[in-house]
């Protein structure tokens, strides 16, 4: 579009095509009928044709005035549009939010999920699984606007805001010699394959994760990486090794599994939200606000 047009010369031109009269054209838009009169021959000059044929008894508009019409009409109700949704997104009622988050708070995910979608149902959401190290890098970096990890170490430009925590239970093939009780006693896994995400996934989660081996005295060594917990507790129930879990993830068991509660000292795993330090964008505090009533 030629940049002299401007968008004033639009909304004349619009009214003076709809009303097909100069006088009522001027009092439609609360200016002088000179004046009016004035822009629209601006904009015949800027265009380099006539858009309407004046007669002392009429006004219509030409044929070019008449191809013109529509795609003014257009341009006008799209940068209409175009500000409205600006606007939203600035309110935080519209746009695209980007959530990381570790695969073992999907429930917590979902049931966010939900609640911000009833409350903004125009806003994008684009999930992305990781682990908790990645989601707090994702966040430092940007590609993620809000990460939902487990155990986080503290980092200087992310804040933690705690959602729920659990306690670790011991997760045993359904065949061990641990199986047929309630509870275990976490020294009684010394001898069995341990299976867990690598310690690169979060070194801070994994030494939480273990820490009730190490209660018990246990050397933790790591016989399978896995990563994510499914395909550890399918692994588990193969009778490959044994775990020790968040109680989240072990309440639908395989047949080949089974979940004892822990002695010893009472261990819990901590699941927080994460945003970028002083990010008070609208979308960003409607999503962490969204299950709060």
């Amino acid at each position: 579009m030629d940049p002299r047009i401007e968008l004033r010369h639009l909304r004349y031109f619009l009214a003076v095509a709809e009303e097909l009269h100069f006088g009522r054209a001027a009092q439609r838009l609360h200016i002088a009928q000179p004046a009016l009169s004035q822009q629209i021959k601006q904009l015949e000059k800027i265009v380099g044709v006539e858009l309407f044929r004046r007669t002392s008894r009429n006004v219509r508009l030409t044929d070019a005035g008449a191809t013109f019409q529509p795609r003014a009409s257009d341009l006008l109700s799209r940068l209409a549009a175009d500000l409205d949704e600006a606007s939203r997104v600035g309110r935080g009622e519209a746009g695209r939010l980007d959530v990381a988050f570790i695969t073992s708070a999907t429930s917590i995910v979902s049931e966010r999920l939900r609640a911000f979608s009833r409350r903004r149902p125009d806003v994008q959401v684009k999930l992305h699984g990781a682990f908790t190290v990645d989601v707090l890098t994702a966040l430092e970096r940007g590609t993620a606007d809000v990460g939902i990890v487990r155990d986080a170490e503290e980092r200087d430009g992310i804040a933690l805001f705690p959602l729920t925590s659990e306690p670790f239970v011991g997760v045993v093939p359904a065949d061990h010699p641990a199986a047929k009780g309630e509870r275990l006693e976490a020294a009684a896994l010394a001898a069995d394959p341990l299976i867990l995400f690598p310690r690169s996934a979060g070194p801070h989660a994994f030494d939480v994760n273990t820490q009730p081996l190490r209660d018990a005295g246990v050397e933790v060594q790591v016989a399978q990486e896995c990563s994510d917990w499914h395909t550890i507790i399918l692994l588990v129930a193969a009778g490959l090794g044994v775990t020790i879990a968040p109680y989240s993830v072990t309440t639908l068991l395989p047949a080949g599994a089974r979940r004892l509660e822990l002695d010893g000292l009472p261990r819990t795993s901590q699941i927080f939200m994460a945003t970028r330090r002083g990010d008070e964008r609208p979308l960003v505090r409607a999503f962490l606000t969204a299950s709060e009533t």
